[in-house]
């Protein structure tokens, strides 16, 4: 079984593990995608991600300041513990034993518009690259065409290793798109994640939706 997330668009650095981090699978790519938002002014990261002036300066530094990092820093941490999103709050990683990180780091993968696709440890840098991005490069005009069918195919070949055929998605459509239409013989269970906020309280409900890869 792989279990597929989307990535969060908020982040923190702040938090330190004893965990041994992974480097990601796709970091050659990664880079390749970063020499081109490299060469993007502020103002053309406002428009391309339709954020504030404020949000595209912090990206344009972030974009500058990149590294392939394969080890962890204080601005280089493992994807399951920096993504904040409502997911992964749910998730609540940082109560994790070491037999759930391993499990996690086997089954859980989170497809991410710079990197490809993550392990839960795999050592990210601080950056916003949603995967939706028409961002032209040396493989197309947007990341779709970017990742091609490098994600599916490394998908397949976890589900082999784990002798499994069962993908469980939890991505938007957005993300799992870049998985492309799958062989088959796998199984895609697809959940609908509906927060309920009630007063300060927040009730993660999912509903099922079970159908065969086209």
């Amino acid at each position: 079984m792989i279990v597929l997330l989307s990535p969060a668009k908020t982040l923190d650095y702040t938090k330190e593990f004893d965990v041994e981090p992974t480097a990601p699978t796709f970091l050659s790519d990664s880079a390749q995608l970063i020499k081109e938002l490299k060469t993007k002014e502020p103002k053309d990261i406002a428009s391309l991600m339709g954020l504030s002036d404020k949000l595209a300066t912090l990206n344009f530094d972030r974009y500058q300041s990149w590294s392939a990092a394969k080890k962890m820093s204080a601005d280089s941490q493992p994807a399951l513990f920096v993504f904040q999103g409502d997911v992964y709050q749910g998730l609540q990683a940082d109560t994790f034993n070491k037999k759930d990180i391993a499990f996690a780091q086997k089954h859980l993968r989170i497809l991410s518009g710079l990197y490809g696709e993550l392990r839960p440890l795999d050592v990210i840098k601080p950056y916003r690259l949603e995967m939706g991005t028409k961002l032209s490069n040396s493989k197309g005009k947007n990341l779709y065409e970017f990742w091609g069918n490098k994600v599916q195919e490394n998908i397949l070949k976890e589900l082999k290793a784990n002798k499994s055929n069962l993908i469980v998605n939890l991505a938007s459509k957005e993300y799992f798109t870049v998985v492309g239409s799958l062989p088959k013989e796998v199984e895609v269970v697809s959940l609908f994640l509906r927060i309920l906020k009630m007063v300060n309280t927040s009730s993660l409900v999912s509903m099922p939706k079970k159908h065969a890869a086209t």
